[in-house]
């Protein structure tokens, strides 16, 4: 993880634990291609967390923006979703 990106995290961790009692509801926000095992990869790294999950394509068909609301522990395991999900070519985290 380059320099920048780790810097994010921390930036990331310390504005969720001042401004989030924990456990609590997070909504996650993602744009991914339109490539159904992408789309899939996201959705199922969320299986068995009681996570609301919607997908909304764009209007040119070529892009899906997938929000999921989901009860999560605490900030270090909502940046480990987002490091998890990183991997996934061409993902952008809102």
């Amino acid at each position: 993880m380059d320099k920048k990106t780790e810097e994010f995290y921390i930036r990331l961790k310390e504005e969720l634990n001042n401004s989030t009692l924990w456990p609590s509801e997070y909504l996650f926000k993602f744009i991914v291609p339109s490539e159904k095992h992408k789309i899939e990869t996201v959705e199922s790294a969320f299986n068995n967390m009681g996570a609301v999950i919607t997908t909304q394509p764009s209007k040119t068909g070529k892009y899906t923006g997938i929000s999921i609301n989901v009860k999560m522990k605490n900030a270090d395991t909502v940046i480990e979703k987002y490091k998890e999900l990183s991997s996934i070519e061409g993902i952008v985290s809102l």
